[in-house]
């Protein structure tokens, strides 16, 4: 275990597929707006400044470096909508301040889901089971590899946690989430 990293108390009871996630904010104010202008392609131009803060996140946790960078797929329609898949343009930036490589090739959506937003835990959890997939040809490429999983914002862990499961039962070593910005859990 990384010294200073924290780890959640629903992580300690069940522990994620993934073995370490790394946020860059919390997904509040003025996070969230953003993120939002930057995914939904108002504001391309914020993906420098924010992936650089992720890439800053990772290097305060200690965390080793990973082999690869990958960012979570888009589906098909969703693609189409957008134009451009935000996780691949984060993951893209990360890849150039760290050279480290980023491949959007051998994780892949199998199919479209709803969206995540409006949807509860359980509900999220369902929605992505089954999303996602690598290659069989690729297994030889991801074989052995720590992989960092890029993606926007992460509320439930329901998408990490399917695609690092298919990442490590596609050979894997091990999986590191990397997220822009972590929802905050509800206070109580």
């Amino acid at each position: 275990m990384v010294a200073d990293v924290d780890v959640c108390g629903a992580c300690l009871r069940s522990p994620p597929p993934f073995d370490s996630a790394v946020a860059a904010v919390d997904y509040t104010a003025p996070w969230d707006r953003l993120i939002g202008a930057m995914k939904f392609g108002e504001s391309l131009d914020l993906v420098g400044c924010l992936a650089n803060l992720l890439v800053d996140a990772h290097l305060h946790s200690h965390l080793p470096a990973p082999s690869v960078l990958l960012p979570v797929p888009l589906g098909a329609t969703r693609l189409r909508e957008r134009g451009f898949n935000p996780s691949w343009e984060i993951a893209r930036q990360c890849s150039r301040s760290t050279r480290l490589p980023a491949d959007a090739s051998i994780l892949l959506r199998t199919r479209d889901t709803e969206r995540q937003m409006a949807l509860p835990r359980e509900k999220r959890l369902a929605n992505v089971r089954g999303a996602f997939a690598v290659d069989p040809t690729d297994y030889p490429r991801l074989r052995g590899q720590s992989v960092a999983l890029v993606d926007d914002v992460m509320t439930t862990q329901a998408t990490a946690s399917e695609a690092a499961r298919v990442l490590l039962e596609s050979g894997a070593r091990s999986v590191q989430v990397w997220v822009l910005a972590r929802t905050p859990p509800p206070s109580h």
